[in-house]
């Protein structure tokens, strides 16, 4: 999904950094941005509930449609609604690529994949909404290998704290192994998951 809008900007809107350079930004400025950023009502709770799904939406990069489909599957799956739409989000191709280590970002995660440079068990997939199963490897094709991005990647460049419990990343070899599938507790996405299924409940 192509989002031309500011990042800095959209993660005031938001209330939350979508990057780790946006961090500097939104500590200097925590509100929306605008003339009356500082200065708004209290939201109504239709407006809770639409600031709650928009900041899921934008932490995976995903469009409308796409969160919507992947709400519709979540309410058929066993289990809490909310808890299953993240860890479905969270097993998305683009997603994983983040979360080991090979891109520095979301954005990046997904023109990476999009860009044929991943492959899911030797074959190269270009879907970032590609679901993954637990015990599929996650890797970088041959030619690709050499380029500066995945050469940063492989140096831990990216890496922001322990890996996830659910992957076991290889970044010298540049793979990532699905172990199992995510819980919810270890899914690093600001949210309350509850009020988005309130909102599409509605």
């Amino acid at each position: 999904m192509n989002t031309p809008r500011p990042k800095a900007r959209l993660s005031r809107a938001l209330g939350i950094p979508l990057t780790r350079k946006c961090v500097k930004y939104f500590e200097k400025r925590p509100y929306p941005p605008g003339v009356h950023g500082r200065s708004r009502k209290k939201p109504s709770d239709y407006q809770v509930r639409l600031l709650e799904k928009q900041r899921l939406r934008h932490q995976y990069n995903v469009s409308e449609g796409q969160l919507r489909r992947t709400f519709t599957d979540a309410v058929r799956a066993p289990g809490k609604t909310g808890e299953t739409l993240v860890t479905l989000l969270e097993r998305r191709l683009d997603a994983v690529v983040l979360r080991s280590g090979l891109a520095r970002t979301i954005y990046q995660a997904r023109q990476m994949v999009g860009h044929g440079h991943i492959t899911v068990d030797g074959a190269k997939v270009d879907r970032p909404s590609y679901r993954l199963r637990p015990g599929q490897v996650v890797g970088v094709r041959e030619r690709s290998r050499a380029t500066a991005p995945f050469q940063v990647a492989a140096a831990g460049a990216h890496v922001d704290g322990p890996t996830a419990p659910y992957l076991s990343v290889a970044l010298a070899d540049l793979t990532v192994t699905i172990l199992r599938l995510p819980e919810r507790r270890e899914i690093p996405v600001h949210c309350d998951e509850q009020l988005i299924v309130e909102f599409y409940s509605r």
